[in-house]
């Protein structure tokens, strides 16, 4: 017995099953553009936020590093408003420390300190400290 070869048939199919449609194609692409647009808005704010973050942790270094000098200086400033600069994370910081004397103790002084980004009036972080008047060694 000798057997034909005969091709098989393909089940017949509905007319809407065949693929996607060009709608359905560019509906698709619509989707992820808009996600993908998203995804990309939120790095970025991610990114900003870091940098923002880098910027006050350095400016908060930079007062603490002012009031630490005082600290180790045990110098007697007088009430008054100074502004200067100082250099960290290869960056140039503007600092402005107010001077004022606390309540009824005269040999205590509060040191408010600001700091300031290069060519911003936007304070970064501020750090008040109090030193005390050095007493005479004997």
């Amino acid at each position: 017995m000798e057997k034909s070869f005969r091709p098989r048939r393909r089940p017949p199919t509905p007319s809407g099953a065949r693929g996607f449609t060009l709608i359905e194609v560019l509906v698709a692409l619509a989707v992820l553009a808009i996600a993908l647009a998203a995804v990309l808005r939120a790095m970025g704010q991610s990114i900003d936020l870091t940098a923002q973050l880098r910027d006050r942790t350095l400016a908060l270094w930079v007062a603490q590093e002012r009031a630490v000098q005082h600290q180790l200086k045990r110098d007697w400033p007088a009430v008054d408003t100074t502004e200067g600069t100082m250099e960290m994370g290869d960056r140039e910081w503007r600092w402005r420390e107010r001077v004022s004397t606390v309540g009824d103790t005269p040999d205590l002084r509060r040191i408010d300190i600001e700091i300031l980004a290069p060519r911003s009036p936007d304070v970064l972080a501020r750090l008040a400290t109090a030193v005390q008047q050095p007493t005479a060694q004997p």
